[in-house]
């Protein structure tokens, strides 16, 4: 879904299918826009993925959203809710998971959940219940009077996890999950995620920078310097470039990509020195450039579409590339 359109939620989702709606939301630090007219919505169920590097505003989005910070201009709802008005209503139908580690290393996985049911008002027979259900679900159950500092990285992960469901939310707002996980512990991570949605219904919406867990998302919002740049499911946006992706590099890239462009009436791009050409039948057009072209060429390669290509289709930088804003500051202590 082109730029143009982000404005519209899809119109399968009517307002009573949505379990979070952001509306032209807007949020400067002094003189930087860190979310500039952000409009989008998720429907119950979805894993929806934030794209974006650093600087692009996921971050601030997502401090909103938990309630962290109220947003300066536009809205944003949480199952109908006012996320700056129904603060408190919408903290009861959330559960966060921050990307900094929350657990007290020094106490149990069972006692952490504890001390966190407590925040909210649970105690007794039913917060015993809750804490071995919950550690059930993430599978670590039998490690619930284990210290959490003796646990591996993916452990203490689901340790968060399990934190976050406590109190049964509807919502689970994770911000960068997979945070110091291995390529396992991350695939593990959004299976079980995609078995909340499928088995509770539990709605997932989660930041992150990694192509490989954006591809698992059911939906996508890519952004860059606080705007959304895309929105759509991973597939449907890989296949807006179509075809493929052919990357050449040659010695002086920019003239080179001139006289290709003239050559073979193409409009290619050149991208950290690479020159980068989007075409429907990349295999035929390899063969093309290396006859127009013999010697010239130091290496030429063609590939289906990735996000990365996408990202580099919208913006014209590479994802690292994206102009790095700083990072956004931390909410003072009150």
């Amino acid at each position: 879904m082109s730029a143009e359109t982000l404005s519209a939620p899809p119109s399968t989702t009517t307002a009573a299918g949505l379990a979070a709606e952001v509306d032209g939301l807007s949020f400067r630090y002094k003189e930087r826009a860190a979310l500039d007219g952000v409009r989008f919505s998720v429907g119950k169920g979805e894993i929806f993925g934030l794209l974006g590097p650093n600087g692009s505003g996921k971050t601030t989005l997502f401090r909103i959203l938990s309630t962290l910070i109220p947003p300066q201009q536009g809205t944003a709802r949480i199952f109908g809710k006012d996320v700056k008005a129904e603060t408190e209503a919408v903290r009861r139908e959330i559960g966060v998971v921050f990307q900094a580690p929350s657990l007290d290393k020094k106490l149990t996985a069972a006692e952490n959940l504890r001390h966190q049911g407590h925040l909210y008002g649970l105690g007794g027979a039913e917060l015993s219940k809750r804490i071995g259900e919950m550690l059930s679900r993430v599978g670590m159950r039998d490690r619930a009077n284990d210290l959490t500092e003796k646990m591996s990285g993916g452990q203490r992960r689901r340790v968060e996890l399990a934190k976050g469901l406590l109190h049964r939310p509807k919502l689970m707002l994770l911000d960068e999950p997979s945070t110091g996980l291995d390529p396992g512990a991350r695939r593990d991570l959004m299976t079980y995620l995609k078995e909340l949605s499928e088995r509770d219904g539990v709605t997932s919406l989660l930041t992150t920078h990694l192509m490989e867990e954006a591809e698992q998302c059911s939906r996508l919002a890519v952004m860059r310097e606080g705007k959304l740049v895309a929105l759509d499911t991973p597939e449907a946006l890989k296949a807006t470039i179509g075809g493929h992706v052919v990357t050449i590099k040659m010695k002086d890239p920019q003239g080179a990509a001139v006289r290709l462009g003239a050559r073979l009436q193409i409009k290619p791009q050149v991208v950290d020195e690479t020159i980068r050409v989007e075409h429907p039948d990349g295999h035929r057009f390899v063969a093309q450039v290396v006859e127009a072209f013999p010697g010239e060429i130091d290496s030429i390669s063609v590939s289906k579409p990735t996000l990365e290509d996408v990202f580099v289709h919208l913006t014209g930088h590479r994802f690292w590339e994206a102009k790095d804003e700083g990072a956004e500051p931390a909410k003072k202590k009150h």
